[in-house]
């Protein structure tokens, strides 16, 4: 801007400011001249002359507030508002003026219809402007905000492709954030319309297509739909054929390409996908020559995936290519370079890989180097230290595997050690390691493996005790599916140390780690919180603390900051660490935040003994917690894992055939299997019940069953076998009162709670015709409930819910105020989601989640007759995920659950029974109170009683949990 010019903008602004001053409040032109004078400044604030914006902006309010809705000249005002705050914002970029904006367009954009001046020569930029500078925000309100835009832009309006795009974009964002999968399959949807109205010669139409891509990602890696990631790539190539050679975004679009291959790669290990994303990254590079400023990254990047292809081809000319590549990043990265360590684990790592192909020594004692180097750049708490430790102990066991020098042993001994105890890593790093010094440990016969099962559990209960709620518990469930054998591979360990004991202690703290923390953890907190709030908040807030400590530490470069960082995180620590030892100092407090101990867990077995049943790759035994006393163990040497798990697949196939068969045809494959469980796993134990412990006939047990011993019924154990005077051998029900335990810890806290007893009353829930595509109607339903009705006691007050009252709101609302409950449905298992496990019901359905979310403390009994209740997770069979022990976990004390599909025709024998037997001695307003822990006789005497007239498969269907 010239001097002359600035001159004369000056000399404007002063004349426009005389005539203001001739127009006060209340003259014909007092608006007028201020619009004048306020334009006069924003045009000096645009050729950055004026800087005084904060009295600018005020003007044109008031000429605005001076032109009301309905005035002429409103739509004008409105206007030049907005295009004061879009400068602002296009200087400042400060978002508050940008959203006044887009509130004003909404305004602005109706007033002023297709063909009307102002539209044509102003409008239509400004909002333009607005749609894409608004940043996006993931609020409700900013989501809002964008509908708004869009609903001023519809079909037809040059800028609702626009509108689409950067609301898909805001929708996306809040998946990101909340993960609601709907929200990203809106966002999809929205960009797909979006990119069919965007010409195929349209400036903006790689973005659009670029956005698209990486939503469909975003929901392949949510879902695992192979046709998402297809088409993504199918996009991204798309997007490269818009840039051409010489494009200014070609290097994005080629990175992008090749992550999407390399991500399809990750899942289905096609070789091509991982040679083409090199080829791509190749390109890259070439335009990325040295001295670009992402040449090294660039470098970086295609030595990972010259390293990837190695891993899967074991082709050594890729595995010597990266390790080149990695030497040459080394060589960029000078000395103190704050990502030097990250080079040096790289290269590290690759040399690891070698040393393990080639058996060259030359390659360990680098690797062992370049890690001494890494650790000696890091200040003690960063967390990649913990990265160092590892390649140690690969590099050190690989020795010790060639050499089997012992001291070799022990260094990789101790670096699993180290990883494991460094605090500011990730805790899912730390608990794989630990569980991975556990394997080797066990594998090498070293003495550490004890101590790593420990640490693993230590670091996975802490991890999950940070989650405030089941909802953000599920995650970790997924996320540690490859560590589901540790706690029976521990319990083995301890066994085989003959330590049975520990082994107790052991299996109980590490299995089933949902329930147990959900009852072990989310208990005492909140009792603390009754007992002494101060104390509750003083460690939940220095808990926090200590998290947001350890989390800074991987920002930090400066050593002198470290080092001051490093003192506030340990004195954190320990004030953490005395507000727990505080805790504990409280009577009933003495365990908060610990595993129980023997002694605390042998209250399971107060009725009656408890058989722990443990599946581990090493071993399969059976540990019998007794009412008293040491526990005893009981091998189980005919069994092992595998065969385990051929019995539970021939379970399987057996149920399916017998479902298809005559109801007089015998159930000979189901025999068959039934006598297998009894003489390689129960009769041994029954040798002991009856021989060693003399426990009498008819006397109660529980089963807690681990891993593959979860999906076998146990419980029908048989030998079907003849006496030679004639009579038949007494199966496992004729001899004892079975019950199941997801945990110890579940039973006695059922016990526990026994002592508040309420007023009974009873519901009934059925749901027949739940509606389209939920599954079969079960005609049965409604006088099933009516047979349940006339056996339950005049004393109990009673209710019943089907048809279109049975939703999911009316059974949450049925279950949380009534003491028993009988549900009729269909039940759904979820193997890969088991928090997503339902009872079917009209529209939403009752799931696993909102069962597992309600604390119903006076709740007593609950009868599930619906399909696949109390079946775990396939994929994580030690995490006991299944409805009827959720029912238990949520206040039901005693629950029946049923293994598979119950035809509902048959079924109503197996009710009628029970509850002619549970109730039997109940008279209308005498007799005995309604008595929960009735229930497992009860199931023992009907499921006797209606042998002739219910199939076998459908008879030993139901099991009995808790108490």
């Amino acid at each position: 801007m010239t001097s002359e010019t600035v001159s004369h903008l000056n000399d404007a602004v002063q004349h426009f400011q005389l005539v203001l001053d001739q127009c006060p409040v209340g003259h014909p032109d007092h608006t007028a001249a201020l619009t004048n004078l306020a334009y006069a400044r924003l045009e000096g604030y645009i050729q950055n002359h004026l800087q005084d914006i904060d009295t600018t902006i005020p003007l044109f309010r008031e000429a605005l507030a001076l032109r009301p809705q309905g005035h002429p000249d409103h739509t004008l005002s409105l206007h030049d508002l907005i295009t004061a705050l879009n400068w602002r914002y296009s200087k400042e970029s400060t978002a508050v003026y940008i959203h006044e904006s887009a509130q004003l367009c909404c305004e602005l954009l109706p007033l002023c219809p297709e063909g009307t001046y102002l539209r044509s020569i102003a409008v239509d930029s400004a909002v333009s402007y607005v749609i894409d500078n608004l940043p996006i925000d993931a609020s409700d309100e900013g989501i809002h905000l964008r509908r708004n835009m869009l609903e001023l832009c519809p079909m037809g309006h040059q800028l609702h492709p626009a509108a689409l795009y950067r609301l898909s974009w805001a929708l996306r964002s809040r998946f990101t954030q909340f993960g609601n999968i709907d929200d990203l399959d809106e966002s999809i949807q929205c960009n797909r319309q979006a990119m069919s109205l965007c010409p195929e010669k349209h400036s903006g139409r790689h973005d659009y297509l670029n956005n698209l891509a990486c939503s469909l990602t975003f929901r392949f890696n949510h879902k695992g739909k192979r046709d998402d990631l297809n088409e993504a790539i199918f996009l991204h190539e798309e997007v490269l054929r818009l840039c051409p050679v010489g494009h200014k975004y070609r290097c994005v679009s080629l990175d992008n390409l090749g992550g999407a291959l390399l991500n399809r790669f990750y899942k289905h290990d096609d070789i091509n996908d991982i040679a083409r994303a090199i080829r791509l990254c190749l390109e890259v590079l070439a335009l990325r020559s040295p001295g670009h400023p992402h040449h090294d990254t660039t470098l970086t990047d295609l030595a990972e995936m010259l390293e990837i292809k190695y891993y899967r081809s074991h082709v050594d000319e890729d595995l010597n290519e990266a390790i080149d590549m990695y030497r040459e990043c080394l060589r960029l990265a000078w000395h103190d370079h704050p990502d030097r360590h990250i080079v040096l684990h790289n290269l590290s790592a690759a040399l690891c890989s070698r040393f393990r192909r080639t058996l060259v020594n030359e390659d360990a004692e680098e690797v062992i180097q370049l890690n001494r180097d890494a650790l000696a750049s890091l200040h003690s708490l960063h967390p990649h230290r913990f990265f160092s430790y590892i390649h140690l102990q690969q590099t050190y066991l690989a020795l010790y595997r060639v050499h089997l020098n012992p001291p070799n042993l022990s260094l990789a001994a101790e670096h699993f050690r180290l990883a494991s105890l460094h605090p500011t890593q990730g805790s899912r790093n730390r608990i794989i390691g630990a569980y991975n010094w556990a394997i080797a440990a066990e594998h090498h016969g070293h003495e550490s493996a004890l101590e790593a099962y420990l640490r693993s559990f230590e670091l996975l209960d802490a991890h999950l005790a940070i989650r405030s709620s089941e909802t953000s518990r599920r995650k970790p469930a997924v996320t540690f599916r490859d560590i589901s054998g540790l706690p029976v591979d521990a319990a083995s360990y301890a066994i085989r140390c003959s330590n049975i004991l520990h082994a107790v202690e052991l299996v109980e703290q590490g299995r089933g780690q949902q329930w147990s923390l959900a009852s072990r953890l989310r208990t005492p907190v909140e009792d603390l919180e009754s007992a002494n709030p101060t104390l509750a908040h003083k460690y939940l807030e220095l808990s926090k603390r200590v998290s947001d400590a350890a989390q800074s530490f991987a920002s930090i470069t400066d050593r002198a900051v470290a080092d001051r960082a490093a003192t506030v995180y340990r004195i954190r620590t320990r004030k953490r660490d005395a507000a727990v030892a505080e805790i504990r100092h409280l009577r009933s407090f003495s365990r908060f935040l610990l595993p129980p101990l023997y002694e605390d867990l042998q209250a399971a077995a107060r009725y009656g003994p408890v058989i722990i049943l443990i599946a581990s790759q090493y071993s399969c035994s059976a540990i019998i917690v007794p009412t008293s006393g040491n526990p005893h163990h009981v091998p189980l040497p005919s069994v092992c894992l595998i065969e385990l798990g051929g019995i539970k697949d021939r379970f399987a196939r057996a149920i399916r055939h017998a479902s298809v068969m005559g109801p007089k045809v015998p159930r000979n494959d189901l025999i068959v299997l039934l006598r297998t469980v009894w003489n390689e796993i129960m009769l041994p134990i029954v040798n002991v019940l009856e021989n060693l412990l003399k426990l009498m006939h008819r006397s109660r047990i529980w089963l807690c069953p681990t891993a593959a011993f979860t999906s076998i019924p146990l419980h029908a154990a048989h030998p079907f076998q003849i006496k030679a005077d004639g009579s038949k051998e007494p199966c496992l029900e004729d001899l004892y009162i079975c019950s199941y335990t997801p945990t110890l810890s579940a039973l006695v806290r059922s016990r526990q709670t026994m002592k508040k007893r309420v007023t009974p009353s009873f519901a009934t829930i059925g749901q027949g015709k739940p509606g389209t595509g939920k599954g079969k109607a079960l005609l049965a339903i409604d006088s099933e409930l009516e047979l349940v009705h006339k056996f339950v006691p005049a004393t109990a007050s009673r209710i019943t819910i089907s048809g279109d009252a049975a939703t999911r709101a009316g059974a949450l609302k049925a279950l949380e105020e009534n003491t028993w409950v009988h549900l009729a449905c269909h039940g759904k298992q979820d193997p890969t989601q088991p928090y997503n496990s339902h009872f079917v019901m009209r529209a939403e359905n009752l799931t696993l989640l909102d069962i597992m979310e309600r604390d119903i403390p006076h709740a007593e009994f609950a009868f599930l007759s619906a399909c696949h209740t109390a079946v775990g997770d396939e994929e994580t069979p030690d995490e006991v995920f299944h409805l009827a022990a959720g029912l238990q976990f949520s206040g039901f004390k005693s629950v029946i659950g049923t293994l598979w599909e119950v035809d509902d025709a048959v079924a109503k024998h197996v009710v009628e029974a029970f509850y002619k037997y549970m109730f039997m001695d109940l008279k209308d307003g005498t007799g005995v109170v309604m008595d929960c822990t009735r229930a497992a006789w009860a199931l023992n005497c009907a499921t006797h009683a209606v042998k002739t007239k219910v199939p076998l498969e459908q008879r030993i269907i139901f099991i009995h949990i808790g108490v």
